[in-house]
């Protein structure tokens, strides 16, 4: 029990572009995932904790698509995202740059 408290993180970032399946951009255990992490949350990307699917997750390759297996667990994991960010957007209107 102890060593399931002390396991070190499993971080994968994916990617999705509207052109193509979402796909493994990142993928990392230990030090590795932890930079991914916080690379992540610098940039205001959302952090999805699911240990169930990031064991299915970390097994692709680098590049790789989801499995059609996948899309729908991945596809709630994105519409709560964009439902996030269009919710940050709407309280926190941006102003336009100024040229």
């Amino acid at each position: 029990m102890l060593e399931e408290l002390h396991k070190p993180p499993i971080a994968v970032a994916l990617t999705y572009d509207e052109e193509r399946p979402p796909h493994v951009s990142a993928t990392g255990r230990g030090l590795i995932a932890e930079e991914i992490i916080r690379i992540a949350k610098e940039h205001g990307v959302l952090i999805h904790e699911d240990p169930a699917l990031v064991d299915s997750l970390i097994q692709l390759e680098l590049g790789q698509e989801i499995p059609e297996n996948l899309y729908k667990a991945i596809a709630e994991v994105i519409s709560f995202a964009y439902s996030l960010r269009n919710a940050t957007l709407s309280e926190h209107p941006q102003e336009p740059e100024q040229p």
